[in-house]
């Protein structure tokens, strides 16, 4: 029977009994603790490399350059959710909440951010001297102060010049040939960014030099919008419209005032073409967003920005409405249809 077992009467039993009950007893508790940590505290992922993206308009009237710029990130083996973290965060045409913005990214300490024109990137600029920042799109960054030189930007940013400014006398040119009875220019923009005025400037300078009687109409919020058009309407020709996250936003909008004014227009970049304006002639954006991924991913493998040239686009798209052109009366010569890249009809 058990109870006469020697072991059983051996000195020391009942305490060996005892202290394994305690051990085993304390090796459960010790399970159960472990059991109830959570898992960032059993086990904690390595951060994700984090982009700051900051888009000038809304989602969706950035989506084909966002989608330019996702799309050739994976390419590269850089894919939102596995490898890489994207914060997005969107101006809707407010660039004065810029500042407000960039300081939210630079809080989260994202590894990079990527932005759009002159006035974000100075914003940018302005909150770290640290992270590295690239622009998809801006105008004479040397002269905006972004960077050093393009060869050797320097300092903590980089990217791509749409070279804009540069290929105003080029769209008034265009403009000419829809419109061959143009004498009188009206040229909006909003006045609060700077680059946006730098086209400006040379818009009218181009205009001037083709002999052209030059109306300059700023607006600086969706407000002075109608009030700009009710001051040109009956007195223009034509309509140069320096597109940026302000105009872009409301692009619809300017398209209805400018059809109610019978004015050809034409704009920087596609999107405004695409809501109903006459015409466009400027680099393809998407495409520049689709190379800034590019400037991200030597940065997310240590290259330092400041080592990476700014590059210049090569090519240039001329896009036609011709229903608005047609809506207008005004016939777009052949010539002209043959050399455009795309024509919406």
């Amino acid at each position: 029977m058990m109870l006469d077992s020697p072991l059983c009467c051996h000195p020391g039993y009942g305490q060996r009994m005892q202290f394994g009950r305690l051990k085993r007893r304390d090796f459960i508790t010790l399970l159960g603790s472990a059991a109830a940590l959570p898992l960032t505290a059993r086990a904690q992922p390595a951060k994700l490399p984090t982009i700051g993206f900051l888009g000038q308009a809304t989602p969706s009237v950035e989506s084909p350059r966002t989608a330019a710029f996702v799309q050739r990130m994976r390419e590269l083996g850089w894919i939102e959710g596995r490898n890489v973290a994207i914060e997005y965060r969107w101006l809707e045409g407010h660039l004065e909440r810029a500042a407000e913005l960039t300081a939210q990214l630079v809080r989260l300490n994202v590894d990079i951010i990527v932005t759009q024109g002159t006035l974000a990137v100075l914003a940018a600029k302005r909150a770290t001297s640290v992270t590295p920042i690239v622009f998809t799109l801006a105008l004479d960054p040397v002269a905006m102060g972004l960077v050093a030189s393009l060869s050797r930007p320097g300092g903590n940013v980089t990217g791509l010049s749409n070279q804009s400014a540069d290929l105003a006398g080029k769209r008034i040119e265009l403009l000419r040939e829809v419109v061959p009875g143009l004498h009188r220019l009206a040229i909006i923009a909003n006045a609060g960014n700077p680059g946006i005025v730098l086209e400006m400037s040379e818009a009218r300078t181009a205009a001037v030099a083709l002999g052209l009687e030059v109306s300059m109409f700023e607006i600086r919020q969706t407000e002075d919008i109608r009030p700009a058009f009710d001051a040109f309407k009956g007195r223009v020709d034509a309509l140069y419209v320096v597109a940026d996250a302000l105009v872009n936003t409301n692009r619809a909008r300017i398209h209805t005032l400018a059809m109610g004014a019978r004015l050809p227009t034409i704009y920087n970049s596609r999107e405004q073409v695409e809501a109903g304006g006459l015409m466009s002639y400027g680099p393809n954006y998407p495409a520049l967003f689709w190379r800034a991924a590019e400037f991200v991913d030597k940065i997310l493998r240590g290259t330092k920005p400041g080592d990476i040239p700014v590059e210049q686009p090569t090519k240039f798209d001329l896009i036609i409405n011709l229903i608005t052109a047609h809506a207008l009366g005004l016939p777009v010569p052949p010539a002209l249809l043959a050399r455009a890249d795309e024509v919406f009809e």
